[in-house]
């Protein structure tokens, strides 16, 4: 694939106050079901400025985000104007500012190229806040490290905000924001690359989760996908604070930072130089080194931390302690929700959170919608003996859209897992989900697919290892139907869990991954009572 040079915004925003927003011509470029574009139109509206909103999805295809603005009657619709289903160069031309999508590219986009301004949500965001950011982001964890950290600032008493790539626009609550209530955001690489030289974001914490290969049918190797994840730091100021793993990790997609193709990548260390700030590091396992800061997970599973030594307790300083216990027990299952609890738990006493406040609430933090989110319970009495009842967990895993992350799914649990998977292929390596497809530990007991090319490739490592699978089936409803069928006969006794952990998109099949998992839970809802 051929190398894109990234597009260089100008440096600040088009809008310097919400009073230049009134009888300005906005063009709205992606409306989309997912909040950010309806987020906009609201915003706009409300702040009097002339809206167009274009998208090539049709009338039929906005349903559901067209009705929900049509039935508000705080909003003036006279100054509200639709172009669906197609883009007309003039639309852009004739804007003051255009706002985009992040998930349209800049670069040869000939309607982008006639706009005068193009802003997002997030550059309007950053440039009219006072708040404090917190900004995350990564491959892998990073929705749920953001819930983690926001649901703790909230129990520390904190007036926290959410938003970003969690589908929740940041315009939404711009207004409430002040200089005392941190705003944690949650940012795409796409997101990223559209604040790209224009100097707004300047989080005072900044935190990169797990990197694996992602997005390579967009970006075509790792470096320029890193390069974009990197803008979360680049423009802090050195007495602001960056989180990145300490870890090494298996690499096979493109060429790491040394050149090689292929062998193991530290992706902390690469950001570690490039960063102009105080730098921590997380770990899965507790590291030998006594100048190391940080948190890591211990051999019991257990979060500590270490800090520099005017962060730390008071209580610890007094003991002579060089590190704190903030991780405890958790709801969620599986080591990469410790890792993203741990996390949010070094952000979280960065912020001045007491350590004890800190596993106290983290304790009770049950995760996020569509990340490994348990929502129902089955119970099947045993015909054989009718005093046993067997329990069946179903989790909705359904953001879990590389094979990664199915991976990290499966060895979540201590008990038998029924997989569903498959989908849309994202030009990505399974090798991590087939060596846990292959690992006694962590192998589920039956596999359901649905239809898709990631589930063709899929099929072919079933195949290769003689590993039997149920489909592939031409829709949730088909393949429930079987498994309900076959459940009883294939689980053992005790508890038991069915995972709708894809390791793919949902392109095709669904209008997004959160139609899939909210689908997926309406019809196990219905069919398992």
């Amino acid at each position: 694939m051929q190398r894109v040079i990234p597009h260089v915004y100008p440096e600040g925003c088009y809008f310097n106050s919400l009073e230049d927003i009134a009888g300005k011509n906005i063009t709205i470029m992606g409306l989309g079901l997912n909040g950010g574009g309806e987020a906009c139109v609201r915003f706009f509206l409300k702040h009097g400025a002339n809206v167009l909103v274009t998208d090539m999805k049709s009338a039929d295809e906005l349903a559901p985000t067209l009705e929900s603005i049509a039935n508000d009657e705080s909003l003036d619709k006279s100054r509200l104007t639709y172009v669906l289903g197609k883009h007309r160069i003039e639309d852009f031309e004739n804007a003051d500012c255009v706002i985009k999508n992040p998930g349209i590219r800049f670069d040869k986009n000939p309607y982008l190229a006639k706009a005068k301004a193009v802003e997002t949500d997030i550059s309007i965001f950053l440039r009219l806040t006072k708040a404090p950011i917190i900004a995350v982001t990564g491959s892998k964890g990073k929705s749920t490290t953001v819930s983690a950290i926001y649901y703790g600032l909230q129990k520390a008493g904190f007036k926290a905000f959410l938003g970003g790539n969690i589908t929740v626009s940041p315009l939404t609550f711009l207004e409430e924001t002040d200089g005392m209530s941190p705003v944690v955001l949650e940012l795409s690489s796409w997101q990223l690359a559209d604040l790209r030289g224009r100097k707004l974001l300047k989080p005072h914490i900044s935190l990169i989760t797990k990197i694996v290969p992602d997005h390579q049918n967009w970006y075509g190797n790792m470096i320029d996908y890193t390069a974009d994840k990197m803008l979360i730091f680049a423009d802090q100021t050195p007495k602001s604070f960056s989180i990145f793993d300490y870890d090494y990790d298996f690499f096979s997609a493109g060429k790491t930072p040394s050149g090689a193709n292929t062998g193991i990548v530290n992706w902390g260390n690469y950001f570690t130089e490039k960063a102009p700030n105080t730098v921590l590091r997380y770990s899965r396992s507790e590291v030998d080194d006594p100048d190391f800061i940080g948190a890591w997970l211990g051999e019991d599973g257990k979060g500590y931390v270490r800090l520099p030594e005017e962060f730390m307790s008071r209580h610890a300083v007094e003991r002579g302690e060089d590190r704190e216990l903030v991780i405890d027990d958790l709801v969620v299952p599986g080591e990469h929700a410790r890792l993203n609890a741990l996390n949010a738990a070094l952000v979280l006493r960065l912020m001045g959170v007491a350590p004890e406040s800190v596993r106290e609430s983290l304790s009770k933090w049950g995760g996020i919608e569509h990340r490994l989110e348990y929502f129902h319970e089955w119970i099947l009495p045993d015909p054989c003996k009718p005093r046993n009842r067997r329990r069946v967990e179903f989790y909705n895993d359904t953001c879990a859209t590389v094979p990664e992350a199915s991976a990290a799914a499966l060895k979540a649990f201590d008990r038998d897992v029924v997989l569903i998977a498959g989908g849309t292929d994202k030009n990505l390596s399974f090798a991590q989900l087939e060596n846990a497809l292959l690992d006694s530990s962590c192998a589920p007991i039956q596999i359901y697919l649905l239809e898709g090319s990631a589930t063709d490739r899929l099929i072919e490592i079933l195949q290769d290892h003689s590993i039997p699978y149920n489909g592939p089936f031409a829709s949730l409803h088909e393949l429930l139907v079987m498994l309900k069928a076959k459940l009883p006969q294939q689980l053992g006794e005790g508890k038991s869990a069915v995972v709708f952990s894809p390791g793919a998109t949902s392109f095709g099949m669904f209008k997004n991954e959160f139609d899939r998992g909210n689908q997926f839970k309406e019809e196990v809802k219905k069919m398992f009572f």
